[in-house]
């Protein structure tokens, strides 16, 4: 399976947005990964909306929208309408997830859920075989920059193989904290998608950053 490198845009310099853009585009990024909070489920607003409407007229490639926001489910069809290819709720901000999956289906984009560090990988279980993305946290939501949680790579080993055994194309998405020291021990424990934020924009050359991650999958 391809591996994608996702630079987080919320880590770019919005002074300069649409050079990242275009260098993103450039690159061998795979996707473009957009962190949306609220205030409320995280200590953190970002962008909503009028952002994204502008990232979908110059990006051209996928936009992997993560909603850290309280009661996602409410703008599912404006996301979609905003450009989202992929739609990631928290499953701690999702009452009814199975709904919600349902509906980010409905609106023609794929269905990730997002699990906090402290959320074991076993409450997915009853819903795995609907979700198209799974994104494991590994700093706490809310701000760039933080130190990886090391205990992502065993939870990554045990969610790849219950993926296996489930015979599903489920992929393992990891959202924090990601840098050339242990990307490679990410894609090795079952990664498919690492975002990355900091570690590419604030990197004297991030196109080269992004190749670098890239090449630690092979």
């Amino acid at each position: 399976m391809t591996k994608i490198i996702a630079p987080s845009i919320l880590s770019a310099d919005f002074n300069a947005l649409g050079q990242d853009i275009d260098m993103i585009n450039q690159s061998e990024a795979g996707w473009f990964h957009v962190d949306v909070m609220d205030g409320v489920f995280v200590p953190n607003i970002s962008f909503g909306f009028p952002v994204m409407k502008g990232l979908q007229k110059r990006a051209n490639k996928p936009l992997d929208v993560h909603l850290m926001i309280v009661q996602p489910e409410r703008y599912i069809q404006q996301f979609a309408d905003a450009g989202a290819d992929v739609l990631t709720v928290h499953l701690e901000a999702s009452t009814h997830l199975h709904r919600t999956l349902q509906e980010i289906k409905a609106a023609g984009m794929k269905a990730g859920v997002a699990l906090n560090p402290h959320t074991s990988i076993y409450a997915l279980m009853d819903v795995l075989e609907d979700i198209d993305l799974v994104c494991l946290m590994s700093v706490n939501p809310g701000f760039g920059g933080q130190k990886f949680i090391s205990k992502t790579l065993e939870k990554t080993e045990t969610l790849k193989n219950e993926i296996t055994k489930a015979n599903l194309n489920t992929l393992i998405e990891i959202d924090g904290g990601v840098a050339l020291n242990n990307a490679k021990e990410l894609f090795q424990a079952g990664a498919d998608v690492l975002v990355a934020g900091s570690t590419v924009f604030n990197s004297e050359n991030p196109s080269n950053t992004i190749s670098e991650l890239l090449a630690l999958s092979k």
